[in-house]
């Protein structure tokens, strides 16, 4: 368990510190250009997770084979897996980038956005998604070094680009007058400087895992390898994020209010929750390398100790996201903006209350990646998305219940999943991990 909580901890505050770059817009732009600038960016944040999710995917699910492959000690499949990866995740950022360009209005439709902040979403997007390959460079070496047991240097560029992220908000923002483009500016330059600099550091620091000229001739059954762990990873992501860009477009729906009520409670919930989704994160790698290794109670004794400490951590931050909502509210918006405030409010306090639901998610998310089940974590996360999206269409369209029904349709969602993915280990769990 020490050993977990070791690697767990440097990729929590990584991530911490990656919420922290469109935080930092959120808070900055609603203090400084209200509500309307809040909403769009806070909106524009649902389609770039949405997006980003597929290049995440792709590199957790390469991240897995990575780990695989260094538990067996398996140097040579290491480097041609880490040349093929590269070469794949690569190419899909470029189509990724070319698509959002040629139809961002057709995007802005689908979303719904009210035609009072269309022109400023519409700003904010197009310089936003500059950084793609940045976070692609990013995601795949911090991928990487953690499957070779490194989640330190990760956790130190992103540090040094967060900072430079709310040092430039402040400047382009309230110094230069930029809008929300300033915003958007600022966070594609800091996540360049980490993008870069992490594989710079890992090519030089790292010369083990630099691919050699044999390695360059990918065998098929390598390929095929890298692409189910990967393309099942960021099916799971994909679909995870699809769900969540569908209940954007029906928040929107709702009016500006809502909007921006939503976008500054859906940030403070992400970062609620992200300790746990890391630590899910660090769990996988633990159980892939062991399970290379055939550590089987190793495996076994790993994953009581995370659903102990995942439990335990989802209960204390559902008590403090409860008891400090209005406060955070505050952060994002003025208190005079009651609607916003109260609405915000509301949404803390029922997906506050229920984090143990995703906490358990994650472990099952990442237990399946590691014992080469992926597929299994893609059905979870239909079962969780599928009845979030079902849900919040089916009881918002009711008068009396209203924007609330979509509020409560998220913990329904991951509850089910939970038990579906608990049932299912209990009935396989000598196939999963053998003796």
């Amino acid at each position: 368990m020490s050993s977990m909580l070791l690697f767990a901890v440097p990729m929590i505050l990584g991530n911490l510190l990656q919420q922290c770059y469109n935080i930092a817009d959120t808070l900055i732009v609603g203090q400084f250009l209200g509500s309307g600038a809040l909403a769009a960016v806070g909106s524009a944040f649902t389609l770039m997770t949405f997006l980003t999710s597929i290049l995440l995917g792709l590199c957790m699910g390469s991240g897995a084979v990575f780990s695989i492959r260094f538990g067996r000690k398996d140097d040579d499949g290491l480097r041609e897996g880490i040349c093929a990866s590269f070469v794949l995740i690569a190419a899909v950022t470029v189509i990724i980038n070319l698509a959002v360009f040629l139809f961002i209005d057709e995007i802005l439709l689908f979303l719904r956005v009210p035609a009072e902040i269309t022109g400023m979403m519409r700003e904010y997007l197009l310089v936003i998604f500059c950084g793609i390959a940045a976070t692609f460079l990013y995601n795949y070496f911090a991928s990487l070094l953690r499957a070779v047991g490194n989640s330190v240097t990760p956790l130190v560029f992103l540090a040094i680009s967060a900072a430079l992220n709310i040092a430039l908000d402040l400047w382009f923002v309230v110094g230069l007058k930029r809008g929300v483009a300033g915003a958007a500016e600022a966070t594609v330059i800091a996540q360049y400087v980490s993008g870069v600099g992490l594989a710079l550091f890992a090519w030089i620091r790292f010369p083990h895992l630099r691919p050699k000229r044999k390695h360059l001739r990918v065998r098929w059954q390598s390929i095929r390898e890298i692409a189910g762990f990967s393309f099942l990873t960021c099916v799971q992501q994909s679909v995870m994020n699809l769900g969540i860009l569908m209940v954007q477009g029906l928040v929107n729906s709702f009016g500006t209010a809502v909007m921006a009520a939503f976008a500054a409670a859906v940030k403070i919930d992400a970062f609620a929750y992200m300790p746990v989704q890391d630590f899910g994160n660090a769990f996988s790698t633990f159980i892939a390398q062991n399970y290379g290794a055939g550590k089987t109670e190793r495996i076994q004794a790993g994953l009581k100790g995370a659903v102990t400490v995942s439990v335990v951590f989802s209960v204390i931050i559902s008590a403090a996201v409860w008891f400090l909502a209005r406060p955070l509210m505050l952060l994002f918006v003025h208190a005079e903006e009651t609607e916003i405030l109260a609405e915000g409010i509301r949404y803390l306090h029922i997906e506050g209350a229920f984090y143990c639901g995703i906490g358990c998610l994650f472990l099952l998310y990442g237990l399946y990646r590691a014992v080469g089940k992926p597929g299994m974590s893609v059905v979870l996360t239909v079962i969780s998305l599928g009845t979030r999206v079902a849900l919040a269409y089916l009881l918002s369209a009711v008068p009396s219940i209203g924007v609330v029904g979509i509020w409560w349709s998220v913990p329904i969602g991951w509850f089910l999943a939970d038990a579906a993915g608990i049932i299912y280990y209990l009935i396989r769990r000598k196939r999963l991990l053998p003796e």
